[in-house]
């Protein structure tokens, strides 16, 4: 293993001349420690030797998760024999949830116990989950029983509370785990040592890949095994790979690097807005180093470097003001009177960071089309190909494939090219990846639209309008739109995790990854709502609408161009507060 990272510096030295090689302390620069608390050699510790178990522990719980969620309303329409509506609400509650529950994990992380616990307690509760539901698919007491004929037993309540006990445990494991990992294993790169940081970037596109492994394994080899030889082994496999992620996770604990978990950050940014408004009324100093920090390289958050002063948002410096009193009397300790500049500027972040933030939920509703308006045009071409009949949601394999053939790609081709022209050491930067997958995602609504006409076209040339009937078209020709939505998550996905880890406050990166998931739930909403829109404004008058029962009577098209009108503007809208962003300076 070290002879590989030898190797690789000396590579990364001679591809790199932009890299700016230095005598460095033995210990790195960026004030992490180890598993008891003391500060950390950099040569035995972190780095790609490290992340390799990170990597793993992430792969398999994802494809612990897929497991679960590829296969969902299945289990609960055919081995828990609730309906279609029911089913489906069921599983878009409990995957809302999945996304909403890291922020219980972020807070815990950054606030308390640091990532590596918040993963290791929340690993545990996540194989715990697992064995339930495994259990309750295996133990005749914990299921139904089979169908007899058309008459299917519902479960009893007691069935139903394990299952969804066991469900719901896994979404708040699973919380807890996300937003800490990426972060996690992007800590074991000082940002302080050149090198280390380049490889920080790659660490985030390798990152992205082992989730799509997980996915890829899931959706092919997890759903055959659950619909051929049973919901116990289906089940239970995913909870062998869950444990084997806590395996992964631990062994790596002793070269692990550790930041230091800085309070609450909730709690930060409140005091900064009332220490702001009780100094409304003073005039800020026309220098702004009269403004209160802590002397020397101290920081007053835990585990977090001092951020320099900015002029933007200045009525929020307000709270870092000596006020007469607090010279008078000493009080420099008092948060809810008194802020660091640092404190102040962890809330300028923020709010910086939000129109970046806000614009990337647009592109996480084009992706949730994967799941909905894509299936449902597939539904409708023509699903046979030679022998086989292709299940229209194994479509979306598509993406993942192009996930896997896109990372490597760019992180080996794409990044040296970009190198050269840019002279950044990542080859473009988070906004420029983020811009680039954006654009990605609005071909990919093209593709959808021009696949959707081409369809219409041969329904009626065959006369097939008013037949709710599949139209004679192959469903290969989606590939493309999936293709593109996959290329765009290498770019945008990757590109946002990166931004968020990158510009967030040190102490307040767990967080800011579990709003970055957000967007994740945020975009599944929003599709919804314009799903619910275009329904109640394209029927209105007794018209069939854009999207009917019978597709064939309908404008799918219109809707796929719609979305791909919304997204040009949302790049628009991106573009304007990329150029205008001011990245965070920390020293």
């Amino acid at each position: 293993m070290g002879s590989l990272l030898e190797a690789e510096e000396r590579l990364l030295v001679e591809e790199e001349p932009l890299l700016e090689v230095q005598d460095v302390s033995p210990y790195t620069g960026d004030g992490s420690i180890d598993i008891k608390g003391h500060p950390i050699l950099k040569h035995r510790t972190g780095n790609w030797r490290a992340c390799f178990f990170i990597l793993g522990t992430e792969c398999c719980e994802r494809l612990a998760y897929y497991g679960i969620a590829k296969n969902l309303v299945t289990y609960l329409t055919r081995r828990l024999h609730e309906g279609n509506v029911f089913a489906a609400r069921n599983v878009t509650t409990w995957q809302g949830t999945c996304y909403l529950t890291p922020l219980i994990g972020a807070i815990l992380a950054d606030s308390y116990w640091g990532k590596y616990w918040t993963i290791a307690a929340f690993s545990t509760i996540y194989f715990v989950g697992m064995t339930i539901l495994t259990l309750s698919a295996s133990l005749p007491a914990l299921k139904p029983p089979i169908c007899a004929g058309s008459v299917c037993p519902e479960a009893s309540l007691a069935q139903q509370i394990i299952f969804f006990l066991g469900l719901y445990m896994i979404a708040l494991a699973a919380g807890g785990i996300k937003p800490c990992v990426s972060s996690f294993g992007a800590d074991q790169f000082d940002d302080t040592d050149p090198l280390e940081r380049t490889r920080k970037g790659s660490f985030f596109n390798w990152f992205y890949l082992a989730i799509n492994i997980g996915a890829f394994i899931s959706g092919t080899i997890l759903v055959y095994v659950q619909d051929n030889y049973g919901w116990g082994i289906g089940f239970g496999i995913p909870t062998v790979f869950m444990a084997m992620a806590i395996g992964s996770f631990f062994i790596g604990s002793k070269i692990y690097r550790f930041q230091k978990p800085g309070g609450s950050p909730i709690i930060r940014v409140c005091q900064v807005v009332v220490a702001a408004v009780r100094k409304w009324s003073l005039d800020l100093p026309h220098d702004s180093s009269l403004l209160y920090e802590l002397p020397g390289k101290t920081s007053a958050i835990e585990g977090s470097r001092k951020l320099e002063h900015t002029s933007e948002l200045e009525f929020l410096d307000k709270a870092a003001i000596v006020c007469t009193d607090d010279a008078k009397y000493g009080n420099f300790s008092h948060p809810w009177r008194l802020c660091t500049v640092t404190q102040v500027e962890e809330l300028k972040i923020l709010v910086r960071m939000f129109p970046i933030w806000a614009t990337s939920i647009l592109f996480s509703a084009v992706y949730a089309q994967n799941s909905s308006m894509f299936i449902e045009q597939g539904m409708v071409l023509n699903k046979r190909v030679g022998s086989f009949d292709i299940p229209p949601a194994s479509l979306s394999t598509f993406d993942v494939i192009s996930v896997i053939i896109w990372v490597p790609i760019y992180d080996r081709v794409l990044v040296p090219i970009a190198r050269k022209f840019t002279g950044r050491e990542r080859g473009f930067s988070e906004l420029q990846r983020i811009g680039i997958g954006l654009f990605l995602s609005i071909l990919a609504m093209i593709a959808a639209a021009l696949v959707e006409i081409k369809r219409l076209e041969i329904a009626e040339a065959e006369g097939l309008i008013h037949e709710k009937v599949v139209v004679p078209m192959s469903i290969l020709w989606q590939i493309p739109q999936y293709a593109f939505v996959g290329a765009g998550e290498v770019f945008t996905c990757i590109g946002q995790v990166e931004f968020f880890y990158d510009e967030s406050p040190d102490a307040m990166r767990s967080l800011c990854s579990a709003f970055a998931l957000l967007t994740v739930s945020l975009g599944s909403y929003l599709s919804s709502f314009i799903l619910t829109m275009v329904s109640a404004f394209t029927t209105r008058g007794g018209e069939p609408g854009w999207i009917p029962d019978n597709l064939n009577e309908g404008h799918l098209d219109r809707f796929f161009w719609l979305i791909a009108g919304l997204s040009l503007l949302n790049l628009l809208v991106f573009i304007y507060c990329a150029m205008r962003y001011k990245c965070k300076r920390a020293s």
